[in-house]
């Protein structure tokens, strides 16, 4: 799965968008069991969390791989929050603070749908997105130079740093998706009654952006993939590969992690098991 990770600069056009394994849903429900009991071991030990960032552009498949990656969780073990427009609140406060109140609690998953990245992405693409943050020296387009996302993107960088030094463990993936694809599902949605709801002609404005948003994101994950926040690149056209890398990429890594196991019981109770069944058979 090392094929995936970002070691070093990448060019995005020259990833793959389309990987097929074999028997992908099969080989997937193993995976997220095994991954399933981790979080409960996890869960016990109660000094680690994990956060699994994922990005993609519309339609990549983020909301039915987090349902198909995490169905066999327990529910007590993994959030997930989908961050959309800022609301006015959010907005009274710096970009990142509305992620870091939704960050998971020692023992759990949280899974961020969209994230922290879109400050470097959507509003990259329309700077004029950031005159609504309300910024001091940031009055104009013009404020929104090279420099101001220098800063953001140290800023980004620092977060994800003090997180992971805090016992959070961070994954990032982007849902890397051809253009050619997206229009498939687009139109599916057009198509499908059930699936209408979905669409927005929104999302064809967007597309039209498609080759800015791609620069975007290859600038961001190659300035912010690190070894304890790294960026996997997970060809999105097939959507149970996809959604089989994204488990099996977790399971590896999460697993090496020979520190997290279930607590010992406590010696006293240890010596008395038995006196604590036969108190309980003999009721």
């Amino acid at each position: 799965m090392d094929d995936y990770k970002v070691t070093s600069n990448i060019i995005l056009k020259k990833r793959e968008t389309k990987v097929v394994i074999d028997k992908a849903k099969k080989k997937l429900k193993k995976v997220r069991r095994d991954l399933g009991d981790w979080q409960n071991t996890m869960y016990a030990h109660n000094k680690y969390a994990v956060l699994v960032c994922l990005q993609g552009m519309d339609t990549s498949g983020k909301d039915s791989l987090i349902r198909e990656v995490f169905k066999d969780f327990n529910v007590r073990g993994v959030d997930v929050t989908s961050f959309k427009v800022p609301t006015e609140l959010e907005l009274d406060h710096d970009f990142l603070w509305r992620h870091y109140i939704a960050l998971p609690q020692r023992g759990r998953f949280g899974v961020f749908n969209r994230t922290h990245y879109e400050n470097v992405l959507v509003t990259r693409v329309h700077p004029e997105y950031i005159l609504g943050e309300r910024l001091p020296g940031v009055t104009s387009l013009q404020d929104i130079n090279e420099a101001f996302w220098n800063k953001r993107f140290d800023q980004i960088n620092q977060f994800e740093k003090h997180l992971s030094e805090n016992g959070t463990l961070i994954f990032k993936f982007f849902l890397h998706l051809s253009k050619e694809e997206q229009k498939n599902r687009l139109l599916r949605r057009l198509r499908k009654q059930n699936k209408n709801w979905k669409f927005s002609p929104g999302d064809l404005k967007e597309r039209e952006l498609w080759d800015r948003y791609q620069e975007c994101y290859q600038e961001a994950i190659n300035r912010t993939s690190k070894p304890h926040a790294p960026w996997y690149t997970i060809p999105a056209d097939d959507k149970p590969t996809a959604r089989y890398l994204v488990a099996s990429i977790l399971h590896d890594s999460l697993t090496k992690y020979k520190d997290i196991k279930e607590p010992e019981l406590d010696d006293k109770i240890k010596a008395n098991l038995e006196a604590y069944k036969s108190q309980l058979n003999n009721e």
